[in-house]
Order: C-alpha cells, then sequence, then structure tokens
C-alpha cells in the first residue's frame, strides 16, 4: 500500500500542502489491489529490470530495480514531458545547423525549414530522432545546456533521485543514468499526457515542413511496429554503454503493467518472455 502511496507523492499526484492535509488527501485515495507476482522460468538478458502494475503501483517483478544504469534515449522521456508542459504543439520552430549535426539517431531534418513542435515531439517519440531533441531544446531553453538544467529541476520536482541528465537525447556520459524504478515512475506519469502518450502508441508518421519537404518516421519499438496486441505504447534506447533499453506499457487481462529493461542483450527476446509469463496472446 505504502508503496503506491509514496510513488502518488513523488510523481506530484498529491499537492505539496500541510501535514494535516496530505494526512487527509492520502486517507481518500482508493489503492487498488495489486497484481499477481510474475514468474519467469526463463531467464532475461537484462540486468535492471522492473514490472509495476499501474493500478496499484507495486512491482510484480524486480532485478536490481534501484541500481543506476545508462539509459539512452529513453532520456527523451524527459524531454517530451518539458516541452508538453510549457509549450503549445502549434508553435513553429525552425531547424536549426546545430541540430543537423548531432550524432546518433536522426530523422534528418533539413538545416533552416520550419516545423511545428507538434511535429518535433513526433519524431522525438516515434523515431527517436536526436535532431529533434536539439531543436525542441534549443527552443525551449535557447540553448542545451540551459535544458539539461531544467530537465534536471524537473527531475527533482517529482522525486526522481537516483535519475540524472547531461544531454535531451541520451548518449552515453558519467552524468546520464537511471533506475528502472524512476523510469516506471516517470513513465506512469508521462503517459498521464495524451500528447505523449498518443506519440508512443503510434506504429509510424509522416511530418511536414513548412517548405513542403515530407519526412517518414517509424517507431522504433519493433513489438509495437508488429502490432502485437498486449503492448500499446513504449520507448527505446541503445548506446555502446546502455546497451539495449526498453520501456513498455502492456495491457493484458483488464490490467497495465509498465516494464522497464536496462542493460539488456536481447530486449525484444526479454519482453516477449515477460509476455508469455502475462498469458500474453502474441500476434
Amino acid at each position: 500500500m505504502y508503496g503506491s502511496l509514496l510513488s502518488a507523492l513523488l510523481l506530484g499526484l498529491l499537492p505539496l500542502v500541510s501535514t494535516a492535509q496530505q494526512s487527509n488527501a492520502i486517507a481518500q485515495i482508493a489503492v487498488a489491489p495489486p497484481a499477481h507476482p510474475l514468474v519467469l522460468a526463463d531467464s532475461l538478458s537484462a540486468s535492471g529490470i522492473l514490472v509495476i502494475d499501474v493500478a496499484s503501483g507495486q512491482p510484480v517483478y524486480a532485478k536490481q530495480a534501484t541500481v543506476r544504469r545508462p539509459m539512452a534515449s529513453i532520456t527523451k522521456l524527459m524531454t517530451a514531458l518539458l516541452i508538453v508542459e510549457n509549450h503549445d504543439l502549434n508553435e513553429v520552430v525552425t531547424v536549426s545547423h546545430n541540430a543537423t549535426q548531432v550524432i546518433g539517431n536522426r530523422a534528418y531534418l533539413p538545416a533552416e525549414e520550419k516545423f511545428t513542435v507538434g511535429d518535433m515531439l513526433t519524431a522525438l517519440l516515434v523515431a527517436s530522432a536526436n535532431d529533434a531533441a536539439i531543436v525542441l531544446a534549443e527552443h525551449h531553453s535557447g540553448s542545451v545546456d540551459a535544458f539539461v538544467q531544467e530537465m534536471n529541476t524537473r527531475a527533482q520536482q517529482l522525486g526522481l533521485q537516483d535519475t540524472s541528465y547531461a544531454d535531451p537525447i541520451g548518449l552515453d556520459h558519467a552524468d546520464q543514468f537511471s533506475t528502472p524504478r524512476d523510469i516506471a515512475w516517470l513513465t506512469s506519469f508521462v503517459l498521464k499526457k495524451p500528447e505523449i502518450a498518443q506519440r508512443m502508441e503510434k506504429r509510424w508518421a509522416r511530418i511536414y515542413s513548412a517548405e513542403g519537404t515530407e519526412v517518414s518516421l517509424a517507431h522504433t519499438h519493433a513489438l509495437i511496429q508488429q502490432n502485437t496486441t498486449a503492448v500499446v505504447a513504449g520507448k527505446t534506447g541503445t548506446t555502446t554503454d546502455a546497451r539495449q533499453c526498453l520501456v513498455s506499457m502492456v495491457e493484458q487481462n483488464g490490467r497495465q503493467y509498465i516494464v522497464v529493461l536496462l542493460y539488456s542483450g536481447s530486449r525484444y527476446a526479454d519482453m516477449l518472455t515477460i509476455l508469455r509469463a502475462m498469458g500474453a496472446t502474441l500476434v
């Protein structure tokens, strides 16, 4: 019970008020009974794992869930959160030359062309586009460094005590890390934002610049692309230090689960093992 109440407090679901008011608010919370623990017959390659039942906030399976590790492009969940909390998605942004020079996964956005913030958010969450992350960071804060400061401030406000950001992308860096527990809490929070949830569910998308350039985007989460019915939303990440990372929203038997995998050698094999243990029908 208290784990889910703590989660509610840390995710901002309860206001920061007086002790008496907070006690009264806690007393009025209806806490759902937790799902049954998940029993896995097969071992998983990921070294950091957490599966939580969304309704109760309780873990049904955990492995080193509070150990800090690189999180790769799962970083982009915080990038997306700052944008939807502070911007109209119809705002217009211009792709900087700086954004086109970023390394890693890109949507190959054309320099000096204009897109909406919503388009950049789509590129960020569907295709995990690093260039879109830079465009959004510069639009919001004027510079990547200033944006990173805001990312870390927001993490602290949300109670993510074991999370640190060094860029809005997720590149390997000593100051860029999180835990399965923090990522699960953050995912629970961001999926309450329709602008984020809808994009994390899309299999593919097309965006267009004001100048008429079409950019095609495919979701990096292979199980969403394959339309596995149990996996309804997610985000991936891959770097040398982080290996394969994954966060997924799963719906099964009338319940919702968030699955976090960090430092996996085969994230989709791991995910399929978890889905089979849940009794999910795989397409």
